[in-house]
Order: C-alpha cells, then structure tokens, then sequence
C-alpha cells in the first residue's frame, strides 16, 4: 500500500550508515531505521517503505562478502522498479503497477550491499504532465517540501529524493533526470546530484520522458558517496569512481565560466559563486570566462519537440508492459482517466503537456530523427564539446540553479533558471555540488563535461568539497 511518509531536518541516519558498513548486525539498525522512516516528518519525502528492508539487511548479517555499499539505506524515487512494490510516477492511475522485478540499476545496488528502505515521493509524472505543474506534488503523495524551509520547493522531478538527503534522513537516493530533475533537487537542497551521461546507466524499469534524454543518477550527502553509488548502480563492470577521487585535481586545470548561466540568479547567489570561484582558484583552477554560448535558443526549441514526441513513443511503449492491473495502457488513456479523477488528480493544475504530446505522430512522426541529431549536435560537439576546446578547458561551471523559490500550488514553479538543458540534451554528464548559502538557501555549483567524463567531473567536484572545508 502506498502510504505518506515523511523526513525532518535531523541527520537521523547519518552516523548509522557508516555503522552499519562497519559492523555486523545491520538487521537490527535496519530495524530502527524502519521505524524512523515510519515516524519522522516535516518535509514529506518519503512515500512508502519498502516490506523486505528488514529482510534485505540481514541477509547481510549472514553474507561473508561485503559490497562497496554494505548496510547503506538507498531510498529511491518511485518511478523506477523495486520488486513487490508499486511504481507510480506519482500518478493515482498507476496505483496497481506492481513491479515483478528490479530495475538492473536496483538490482546492482543490492549486490553492492545497499539495503532499499523505501520509495520517495516526487512531482507527478517527473513534472511533465502540465506546463504550470507544482515541483514536488504528485496525487499520490501530495507535497514535498525543501528542508531548509517548508515554504520553498525542493525542486523537481526528484523532489523527494532531494529533500529525504538534504533532511539528513538517508545519505543516499536515487533519482531520474530528463532536464534538471536530479541536479535541480540536489542544488535546492543542499547535496550532491550526479546526472550521469545518457547510457552509462540502464534505463530499463524506468517509467519514461524521453530515450534521448533520460536517466538515472545518485543523489548523497557527498562526492564520495556519489562517486561510490553510481559504481554501485553500473555494477561489476564500473570504473573505480572513487578510487579515481583526489584533493589535488583542481591544481593546474582551466575551467570555463559560464558567463550568460551565472549572473542571472540575484545579489546573494552572486556572492555565493564568487566566493566558489576563489576557492576553485586558491585550489589551483584556473578560469577561463565564456561571454557567448551558441545556439542555446535553438536547442531550447528542439528540446521541447523532441520530448513531446519521445513522451508519447516511450510511455506508450512502458504502460504496454505493465500488469494487467493497470487499466491505462496509453498516454490517451492517462489523459481520460485524469479527467475522470480531476478532482484528486488535477486540483491545481492541468495536463496541458500530455494533450500536446498525444497530438503529435510520437514515434512515427518523420521529422524525429533530424530533430534529435539536431539537438544532440548543437549540445554536444558542437555546444560543450566546442566551448571545451575553443577556450582549453576540461570542464565548464555555472551556479546550478538560483535560491529554492516559494511554492506555488496553483500557478505553477517560479524558476530563476538553471544551467541545465546543455547537458541534458547533449546527454553528457552534470555534477552539481554545495557551495554554500546564499540568504539563508543552499545553492550548488555545476560541474559539466563531455560524455563519459564522470571520473573527472567527480575528482573536480571532490577537490572542491574539500578546498570548501578547509
């Protein structure tokens, strides 16, 4: 049954998690952090709990092997299968979509040890059902709010997964992003959000945006835990991200500003990135300031038509597959069945993305193809890849978003921006890590690079963690 849950700004699990990996008897912690997740709330991140944690934890006990994740609680945002539980999408219409195996992303998890405590809440359908949708609110678990303050948004679509790491509620979550849907809830929250690059991770038991764009990614309180994580998620096959971390990786190398994403945020997050950016240099970076970033209009553009018709293809193509329980079995009937429920299910804001979306031919319209090497193009060799060489830089930086803003139930999120789209439509890699307050709200620092860079974006974002400390 799915039930509402929620997190309180208290680091509850913290000094368990790395317990737990050290000492036997992670069923019986396993235990006391059930009853955690049970009782704690103030923010609403987490929607169910998983029925076999126990189960899962002491089956550890009992395992001489131990994972490079043994005993870590991984909460993880329900659109993505754990097996026995639903995968709603935060929709009521996917209530019986019960899953009969894991996510091979999942599945890698527990064979690295971690022990998956429960599903989080996020906005509904990965907040692209309507063009005024509210982050973090979804009909089956209502509102996510951020940690630092109940009256702001914890971003979307990852909304609950953000806000369950900011709380201190877990150490780990894992996430989904098409645009922003990781790095946004991270930045907002206060943590660490890796969107990885589009393929490195299987996306399969995943409920769908977007093939082009979508994946999963590890949300933690740290660089190490991410770098730890995602390894856990790929599976024996993983590079050693973490053994691949190192204090020094800022000594020496040319990071590219990013000029036209880093002063539109207000007063407060300007001081903030400034105070980053000396830090970067008393590191040893160099920066290298980008006045121009080509095409960005442009790939805007293809962005939205591609999704519209990749929606429809994709998500048609997943609710094909789900149990006989489920009675929408195409975007048209989702778009029904919401009508039917508006009452519950649209209280504040409509389904405008899905009616432009079951309007367009999806998969079957001709013009795709183009329209997706287009975009990848323009973002990608021709975007990151070309701002990288023209200025001999390995990675370029912006603030990630601006300040978590008041939450709006009816009209919709009041986004400052973001540096998100270059990255997601490119489908290269996008690290954001803390790098301060600004005014009293956490804001991230983005790390972006070519495809495949993850060590390296990891190693950078690692340096200045620590460089932050100090």
């Amino acid at each position: 049954m799915i039930t509402d849950r929620a997190c309180r700004l208290l680091p509850v699990l913290s000094s368990l998690v790395f317990a737990a990996c050290q000492e036997r008897g992670i069923g019986d912690r396993a235990e006391a952090i059930l009853q955690r997740l049970e009782r704690e709330g103030s923010c609403n991140a987490v929607l169910a709990i998983a029925p076999d944690a126990v189960q899962q934890a002491r089956a550890l006990d009992s395992n001489p092997q131990r994972g490079p994740l043994n005993g870590v609680p991984v909460l993880v945002k329900d659109n993505i299968h754990v097996a026995g539980m639903p995968t709603t999408a935060g929709s009521l219409a996917l209530l019986e979509n019960i899953a009969e195996a894991d996510a091979p992303i999942i599945a890698n998890l527990k064979r690295a040890g971690a022990v998956i405590v429960g599903k989080t809440n996020l906005s509904e359908w990965a907040n692209f059902r309507s063009t005024s949708s509210t982050s973090g609110w979804s009909s089956v678990g209502g509102l996510t709010t951020n940690p630092y303050d109940p009256s702001r948004s914890a971003c979307g679509s990852s909304s609950g997964s953000g806000a369950a790491v900011g709380s201190g509620l877990v150490d780990v979550a894992i996430g989904t992003e098409t645009d922003g849907s990781v790095t946004c809830p991270a930045a907002m929250c206060g943590i660490v959000g890796l969107k990885p690059t589009v393929g490195l991770l299987s996306g399969e038991g995943i409920v769908p945006i977007s093939a082009s764009q979508d994946t999963a990614g590890p949300m933690t309180r740290n660089v190490k835990l991410a770098a730890r994580t995602l390894g856990g998620m790929i599976g024996a096959k993983a590079a050693d991200y973490e053994a691949a971390l190192d204090v020094d990786a800022l000594r020496g190398v040319r990071l590219g500003v990013l000029l036209p994403l880093s002063g539109e945020y207000g007063d407060a997050v300007s001081a903030t990135f400034s105070a980053a950016r000396r830090t970067l240099e008393e590191a040893g970076a160099t920066l290298v300031e980008i006045s121009e970033i080509p095409d960005l209009k442009r790939i805007g553009q293809l962005e939205w038509a591609l999704l519209l018709r990749e929606f429809k293809r994709d998500l048609n193509s997943y609710l094909a597959t789900t149990p006989s329980g489920v009675k929408t079995r195409t975007l048209a009937d989702l778009i029904a069945f919401n009508k039917m429920h508006a009452e519950e299910v649209m209280p504040h804001f409509g389904q405008e993305i899905f009616e432009q979306s079951e309007a367009t031919e999806g998969g079957a319209d001709p013009e795709l193809p183009d329209i997706v090497d287009e975009a990848k193009r323009l973002a990608g060799p021709e975007g990151i890849d070309r701002l990288l060489a023209d200025h001999d830089c390995i990675a370029l930086i912006a603030p990630t978003t601006g300040r978590a803003f008041p939450i709006r139930l009816d009209g919709g999120d009041a986004f400052e921006g973001a540096c998100t789209t270059l990255p997601a439509v490119a489908g290269y890699p996008h690290l954001t890590v803390p790098m301060g307050l600004a005014d009293g709200l956490p804001v991230g620092l983005s790390f972006i690079g070519p495809a495949f860079a993850e060590a390296k974006l990891l190693a950078l974002g690692f340096a200045y963690e620590q460089a932050r400390k100090e």
